[in-house]
């Protein structure tokens, strides 16, 4: 179903006429923009007062997350918190791991956000890397490449609203695994060779910048690849597990915070990008007409009709963009392949963040069979 159509039906179903078109037709220029699913702007919260070793912030929803966050502050200021030491009504007080960029003072209004490592793996983890490029089929894709002892290399794959500092939290793992990685980039992302359309395909055409990242690994000496991608970036790892020439080198998933179910996704995707509800149905199927994607292809993919290696899904059953009972689903149609993992409490694509410890060792034991 093309644009015009389905923001057509969508306008008669509600009977909102001309008005409802427009702010569909709005709602799905943002939807489509990577933006959409990034985490939805708090409210700012503040510095109460700082000791050594601890910060103390107003009570708010992202103050009292469980985990370790970054908190960022206007003129790029950047400190990574951890456990908190104690919470009353009058404020939370959490162990300070580092205050790396600014200086953090007393009533600072800061954001708590998921991007506790900056930079590149040299920068924000000390590990050796170099940069290199997949060959893609609208030009050069920059990724960062890191060696490992083993055959098998794990290709990372961001989702969108972020950028590869995304993986960065799982690099030590692999590292100490002896992995070989390749965080990867696709059309539209900065560096990267833009989409013919401007716009975010929800994976049917960035997949293909996947496969060239799986050919690069392969021409490189891989024996094997792992494919670990979060959000709409697990869904494109997804699909080229089912549909690349080179699926026969694909050993493994890993998939975090996947979208798996389409139609409410983009709903919810609408909803998060600003839009009511009166809007947000018409964005919606305005959405998936605006990609053209094959709604019944899809469907095959998430229900894992196609799926033939060992996948791992990290998910929580509270994301407020990608329905964890679609996750469940898969889960169950394939229990031969799939392990579920749910990180309840967590934000879409934050579960590393919500338990750092727990994440990073069901990766490395996930892995080791592998190797």
């Amino acid at each position: 179903m093309r644009w015009g159509t389905a923001a057509a039906v969508a306008a008669a179903a509600v009977g909102t006429g001309a008005a409802v078109l427009l702010a569909g037709r709005r709602a799905v220029q943002r939807m489509l923009h990577p933006a959409a699913v990034s985490r939805p702007q708090a409210g700012p919260v503040t510095v109460r007062s700082l000791a050594v070793g601890r910060a103390t912030f107003t009570r708010s929803p992202e103050s009292t997350r469980p985990g370790r966050w970054a908190v960022e502050w206007d003129e790029g200021g950047h400190a990574v918190v951890d456990e908190i030491l104690h919470a009353d009504e009058q404020g939370v007080t959490r162990r300070l791991v580092r205050a790396d960029r600014g200086a953090l003072t007393p009533g600072t209004e800061v954001r708590f956000t998921p991007r506790v490592h900056l930079g590149d793996p040299t920068g924000a983890l000390g590990l050796p890397y170099a940069e290199t490029a997949a060959e893609g089929e609208l030009g050069a894709l920059p990724a960062w490449r890191l060696d490992g002892k083993r055959g098998t290399w794990v290709i990372l794959v961001h989702g969108p609203g972020a950028d590869r500092q995304q993986t960065l939290p799982v690099l030590p793992v692999l590292h100490r695994l002896g992995l070989p990685a390749l965080a990867v980039t696709y059309r539209g992302d900065r560096g990267a060779p833009a989409a013919p359309d401007g716009l975010d395909d929800f994976g049917e055409t960035e997949w293909r910048d996947v496969e060239a990242a799986v050919r690069l690994a392969l021409d490189s000496g891989a024996g094997r690849v792992v494919l670990h991608g979060w959000s709409l970036g697990a869904t494109m790892v997804l699909q080229t597990a089912a549909r690349s020439a080179w699926t026969s080198a694909i050993s493994g998933l890993v998939l975090d915070s996947p979208v798996l179910d389409r139609p409410v996704f983009a709903r919810r995707g609408a909803t998060r990008a600003g839009f009511g509800r009166t809007a947000a149905g018409p964005g919606a199927l305005a959405a998936e007409g605006r990609t053209g994607v094959d709604l019944a292809d899809f469907a095959r993919l998430a229900e894992g009709t196609d799926l033939r290696v060992p996948t791992m899904v990290l998910h929580s059953p509270d994301d407020p963009v990608a329905p964890w009972r679609a996750a469940a689903r898969l889960a169950d149609r394939r229990f031969d392949l799939v392990s579920l993992q749910a990180f309840p409490g967590a934000d879409h694509a934050a579960l590393w963040n919500a338990d750092p410890d727990r994440y990073e060792e069901l990766l490395r034991r996930w892995l080791t069979p592998l190797l």
